[in-house]
């Protein structure tokens, strides 16, 4: 099991002082959490609970994990990804008297098992994940915990996912909301998050245009039309994948070129994969692309793309860049992977994540429900289930109110006449 992260680094205070800048710059671009945490601050709605976290371990996360305890939590805190941690933010996490961070970047498998296995010896009531790593190793590992968890949220697409399977199952023990699918993180998060995100952190590992180039974007859900849009406002020239009708008919409407992926392999400069699913690029994909094919993955696993398989292909293996390995085939292509075919906008080496804005009105959401769950947990059974309406758009409210945005309201004649099925033509 883990020791906390300050007990295994070299210089704890020089990394906490680097680590506290940066989690200072994201508070002062985070409205929505700073309304919020003066509120928790003054309520405590959440003393006396324990949260357990597996997370994105940077400073927007830092100020969502530092809020929870100004509410009155104590709260462990780890990765949920071996390679997206700032280990200057998880040491100034753990600095603080009610946090304990065992995130650490570049961990191997146990070690990653171990700091989640470290952060459920603290036997947490309320858990928050990105991935569902956390409540499927409670499940799995550690039963025991489940009759005194409260509940839980579920910050990303595959992790929602991975507990509707775990529900459709009834496998699934304590209640859970679906922070991935509210709209205030679906509509902001996936889309311009990701979108943006990701091809930055492509161009500054890379440093190559997208413009001008033929961008092959792998699944136009949420977080695929966000990269779709951005790569085209970047002037590229993007095809769209997709297995799912509808999605692509409405990418095709988008004006997005439509094709299979094994036609598309011959086309693409740079690959993106969103879908959340494993194998998105294959074998007959690699032996179809260019040489100096740039691809990417901005799912949450690192299983978009068939790595195994490519690596057998391969005659040699190299780091042609920080952050890029190459792959020389047989016939002398070579085909460059970012950030080891991990969550690109996280995992390179010069990867940020989502813009600071956007990520405020996310963990927000959070926020608000982990409140949801302390304060309602008994309205909610064993499952998955949809983050309440009204908290949704109380993060809206403030994010308006810190923007000088003002709004419109209903009428009392228009109430009326919105909730009346007896008016007629």
């Amino acid at each position: 099991m883990s020791q906390p992260i300050s007990e295994r680094v070299d210089d704890p205070a020089a990394m906490e002082e680097s680590g506290r800048r940066k989690i200072d710059w994201a508070r002062e671009h985070m409205p929505i959490m700073a309304a919020l945490r003066e509120e928790f601050e003054r309520e405590q709605p959440l003393s006396g609970e324990t949260i357990g976290m597996a997370m994105h371990v940077e400073a927007t996360t830092a100020v969502l994990t530092e809020a929870l305890a100004a509410g009155g939590a104590e709260v462990a805190i780890t990765g949920c990804n071996p390679l997206s941690t700032h280990d200057d933010v998880s040491v100034a996490l753990d600095a603080h008297d009610a946090i304990t961070s065992y995130a650490e970047r570049g961990v191997e498998d146990d070690a990653y098992y171990g700091a989640i296995d470290a952060v459920l010896s603290h036997e947490p009531t309320i858990t928050i994940d990105d991935g569902a790593d956390l409540v499927f190793r409670v499940h799995e590992e550690y039963p025991e915990l489940i009759d005194s968890i409260v509940g839980g949220c579920e910050e990303t697409t595959t992790g929602v996912h991975r507990l509707r399977s775990m529900d459709d199952d009834d496998a699934l023990e304590y209640p859970m909301f679906a922070v991935n699918d509210t709209p205030m993180k679906r509509l902001f998060d996936n889309v311009h998050g990701t979108g943006e995100a990701s091809l930055v952190s492509i161009e500054l590992t890379t440093n190559l245009s997208i413009a001008g180039k033929t961008v092959v974007v792998g699944g136009f859900g949420q977080c695929g039309k966000g990269v779709a849009m951005k790569a085209r406002g970047m002037n590229a020239d993007v095809v769209v994948t997709e297995v799912e009708p509808r999605a692509a008919l409405e990418a095709h409407m988008e004006g997005f070129r439509v094709m299979p992926m094994v036609e598309a392999a011959s086309e693409g400069d740079l690959f993106v994969t969103t879908t959340g699913n494993r194998d998105v690029i294959t074998r007959e994909d690699f032996e179809e692309m260019k040489d100096g094919a740039v691809l990417a993955n901005a799912g949450h696993f690192d299983v978009e793309i068939d790595l195994e398989t490519l690596e057998d292909m391969a005659e040699e293996v190299f780091e042609a860049r920080d952050g890029v390995r190459a792959y020389e085939l047989s016939d002398g292509r070579q085909v460059n992977v970012l950030a080891e075919g991990r969550l690109v906008n996280l995992a390179s080496p010069v990867a940020e994540g989502h813009p600071v804005e956007v990520m405020d009105q996310s963990f927000a959401i959070q926020a608000v429900s982990a409140r949801e769950m302390v304060e309602n947990g008994e309205e909610y059974g064993a499952g998955v289930h949809n983050v309440p309406d009204e908290l949704d758009k109380e993060v809206a409210e403030i994010k308006l109110d810190a923007e000088g945005v003002e709004i419109d309201e209903l009428t009392p004649e228009q109430r009326e006449y919105m909730d009346s099925w007896q008016h007629g033509t």
